[in-house]
């Protein structure tokens, strides 16, 4: 593969004065740029559901196969913590919901839908998808991307802030791109060879709310 067509690594660009993280773009000069904000403050498998014990306990070394299980054994116990707090939260429900809020983030930013986004994404995170999208447009380009596939999705951690909860999920999944100029010439990408992405998408939700949606939140490469 050439370094031309690969077009989906992190970069770092500003908008506006804010901060925002590309995790799906490499600058080539004429290419796509799906942006959100990166907070500096940050330091399938059937459904799993955890033991509903409410006492948080260490992960233990063990040679037990954790490959049919949605999240990472880090994150086994803030996903304790979470189910704690919240009782109906059943992370391998959650994991169906994510697989497929990521394919409708990603499809909705390639076609410039931007009400699905607006239904998805925090305000932050919608604010900086519709920037990239009025970049794009302003330069005349089109995209013609495709998910290929998602070769794995699991909960890598699970923080708590008092009455909100951030989900973080990796998802490293392959994926055709290729931008198209004003006239529909290709300008970046390749019709044949897609690219393996490695992301972290973190998304949240307020405990107690009567919304059951959880909102995507910020992007980062993993």
């Amino acid at each position: 593969m050439t370094a031309f067509s690969i077009v989906l690594l992190a970069m770092i660009a500003a908008f506006l004065g804010m901060r925002l993280y590309s995790v799906l773009g490499k600058r080539t000069g004429h290419e796509q740029e799906p942006v959100l904000p990166r907070r500096d403050e940050r330091t399938g498998p059937s459904p799993v559901r955890l033991d509903e014990s409410e006492t948080p306990s260490a992960p233990t070394a063990s040679s037990a196969d954790t490959s049919g299980l949605v999240y990472e054994p880090a994150a086994e116990i803030g996903l304790r913590q979470l189910l704690a707090t919240d009782r109906s939260f059943d992370a391998g429900r959650f994991m169906e919901g994510a697989e497929s809020a990521y394919r409708m983030i990603l499809e909705a930013f390639w076609s410039g839908d931007r009400d699905t986004l607006r239904d998805l994404c925090d305000d932050d995170s919608y604010e900086a998808f519709v920037e990239a999208i009025e970049a794009r447009d302003a330069r005349g380009e089109k995209l013609e991307n495709r998910l290929v596939g998602i070769e794995s999705a699991k909960i890598t951690a699970v923080d708590m802030n008092r009455n909100e909860a951030r989900v973080t999920v990796r998802y490293q999944a392959d994926i055709s791109a290729i931008t198209r100029d004003a006239d529909g010439k290709m300008i970046a990408g390749s019709m044949s060879d897609a690219s393996r992405t490695d992301d972290l998408w973190t998304f949240r939700r307020a405990i107690g709310s009567n919304d059951p949606n959880w909102l995507l939140d910020e992007i980062e490469a993993a």
